[in-house]
């Protein structure tokens, strides 16, 4: 198997490095490894989803504290030793299930007390339900 090397010459060696297309070749790769994020508004709820593929859900810790939604996952160092106890050299690695922290600043509408989170197929989904509208009294007004 052969491997490709980069271009020798000087310029577009300079030009690779400044605009890089895959995100997967930088050197601190760490940095791009915060996992992407859906959000979706209904009627009575927001739906939270990250994909996060390889993690349990002991890993997450989801918290709210004024009105700041707080998802952070840790790798415990025993999933670790599982994963190097083989001593597999890799040539590339390209899966990174490392630690990651997201906030995200809720509306006044949500309702704190109830949110819930599932963890399916390495989907996070988190719900956070809407509080209930008081409907407006409506009152006529004469004109005297």
């Amino acid at each position: 198997m052969n491997l490709v090397r980069k271009n020798s010459n000087w310029f577009p060696s300079l030009m690779d490095e400044l605009f890089l297309e895959n995100k997967l070749d930088v050197p601190n790769y760490e940095n791009f490894s915060i996992p992407a994020v859906n959000i979706q508004e209904k009627n009575t709820n927001f739906v939270v989803q990250l994909a996060v593929p390889g993690l349990r859900k002991e890993d997450f810790n989801i918290e709210v504290e004024d009105d700041i939604l707080k998802i952070s996952a840790e790798i415990t160092s025993e999933n670790e030793e599982n994963s190097t106890a083989d001593e597999t050299k890799f040539t590339r690695k390209e899966f990174n299930y490392s630690n990651f922290k997201r906030s995200f600043t809720l509306p006044e509408s949500v309702n704190v007390e109830d949110v819930n989170a599932t963890y399916n197929n390495g989907v996070l989904e988190i719900t956070l339900p809407k509080k209930k509208e008081e409907k407006a009294l409506k009152r006529m007004v004469e004109i005297s």
